[in-house]
This record gives C-alpha cells, structure tokens and sequence, in this order.
C-alpha cells in the first residue's frame, strides 16, 4: 500500500486499455499519506478491518495480479512481505503474475519470487494479456 498513488495511475491506465481491475476498497484512506502515516493506516486495516483477508477475497474473482514493485528504502524493484504472501496467493489460484519491474535482489524473496514464473513487463502495460 506504500504505492497506492502509482498503483491507482496503474488501475486507471489499465481500464483506459479495457481491463476490469479491483484494487483493495482500503486504497483511498493511502492517498496523500506519507510512508510513516501510511504504515499506521496498514497496521489499523490488517488488525481491525482484516486487509488481508478482504484482499484475498477479491482475487477470488480475478485471473492475474499486477505487482507494482517499485524503489522502496533504497532497494530497487521493492517486493513487501505482504506483496509477496499475495504472489503466493495469485500462484495458488493459478492466475498470472505480471511484475512491473523485475525481481528485487532481496535475499530468500527472489527464489520464491522466480519460482512463480511471474511475467515481467518492464513498465509495458501493453504485454498483460
């Protein structure tokens, strides 16, 4: 949720292009925050409203997720750990993985990351399919 901004300017391009896209319905409450405000608005939605759950409820109805992995604390590509629990998600309901950038050279994370084959586009929304 760090990259609710981009991931909004995503969703919007996106529809432009005649894709249905679903976002968490926590997304707004992001906007306009800084990293600090936003990680109290995370921790707030997972302890009291259940953001995981609510996630994975709306990728039942979905065929592919879109990872909008972006520079984060210096490490570039960044892949969270709930980003990454969602991977796991969109690989065990069989959808595509699409990446916007290509893996992150984050220990651990890469291996598991590569072994979903996910799609990475460079930035091309032209190449989900």
């Amino acid at each position: 949720m760090q990259m609710t901004e981009r991931m909004l300017e995503l969703k919007d391009k996106l529809e432009a292009m005649g894709h249905a896209v679903v976002v968490s319905k926590f997304a707004p409450g992001y906007v306009g925050k800084t990293d600090e405000e936003k990680e109290v608005v995370k921790l707030n939605d997972k302890f009291n409203h259940d953001a995981i759950r609510e996630f994975w409820d709306v990728m039942q109805n979905t065929n592919a997720v879109l990872v909008a992995n972006y520079e984060k604390h210096g490490i570039p590509n960044y892949i969270g750990g709930n980003t990454l629990m969602e991977i796991g998600f969109a690989h065990v309901l069989n959808q595509k993985i699409f990446l916007i950038n290509p893996i992150p050279d984050i220990p651990f994370y890469k291996t598991e990351i590569e072994a979903v084959r996910p799609v990475i586009i460079n930035g091309d929304l032209t190449k989900i399919v």
